[in-house]
């Protein structure tokens, strides 16, 4: 008896194709998935690059930190020596006195605190409360003159305005103070505005110019050009 049902294709209901087809479908992704291999173990040699780089700057990070900071304490404290011998001959000079200006400095994480004081044979004196606050005009001038030299002179007038810097100065003493101001800043190429309530008189040996503020009726106040340079004597400092 002859079976008349419909026979199956074996070479297509079998998947011979499939099979026959399978090596170079597979070679084809073996290929794409080689590629994609060696990508990753090229970008996974550049990661492992960078990380070396990383951990090898963070092994001497700490170090140069240190040294960094080493540097700029000494540096720091090397400036710091150069304003107490300034200020101190200032003190000197005007006060005619025995004094010294020392400073406590600390430098630390690019932050800078100092503390200054006034040493008069051995002992320490408040600056605040030396002389009466003579001291501290004329540290604060010292200090003043010496900030304006750091800045950098292509962004920065060297134009410094003193107002009142005399006031705890006794008259006799106040003249001192406008020499050292005026030799100061012009060794220091500095144009100084110093405003005082002192006699017109104490001014005249050593300021370009004079004016006196005078108040008027009806709350006016009238600027009058009262000297004009000083002799040459006195000019040349």
């Amino acid at each position: 008896m002859t079976d008349s049902r419909p026979q199956p294709d074996s070479a297509r209901e079998t998947g011979l194709d499939d099979e026959l087809s399978a090596p170079v479908t597979v070679r084809r992704r073996f290929d794409q998935l080689m590629g994609r291999r060696q990508e990753r173990e090229r970008r996974a040699a550049e990661v492992k690059a960078e990380l070396e780089k990383i951990a090898a700057y963070l092994a001497v990070a700490d170090r140069v930190t240190g040294a960094l900071e080493t540097l700029s304490d000494r540096l720091f404290k090397d400036l710091l020596k150069v304003v107490e011998e300034n200020a101190t001959i200032a003190l000197q000079e005007v006060l005619e006195q025995p004094l010294r200006l020392r400073a406590d400095a600390q430098f630390k994480r690019n932050m800078a605190s100092v503390e200054f004081w006034i040493e008069r044979e051995g002992q320490r004196e408040d600056v605040y409360k030396g002389q009466g606050g003579s001291v501290a005009n004329i540290l604060s001038v010292a200090l003043r003159m010496f900030a304006l030299t750091t800045l950098d002179p292509a962004r920065h007038r060297r134009f410094l305005v003193l107002d009142e810097q005399d006031c705890w100065l006794r008259p006799d003493l106040v003249p001192k103070l406008v020499k050292i101001v005026q030799e100061a800043g012009r060794a220091l190429g500095f144009q100084v505005l110093m405003i005082s309530h002192h006699d017109l008189a104490t001014f005249e040996r050593y300021a370009d110019k004079i004016y006196q503020f005078v108040p008027l009726m009806g709350g006016v106040t009238e600027v009058r050009e009262v000297a004009k340079a000083a002799p040459e004597a006195d000019s040349g400092g």
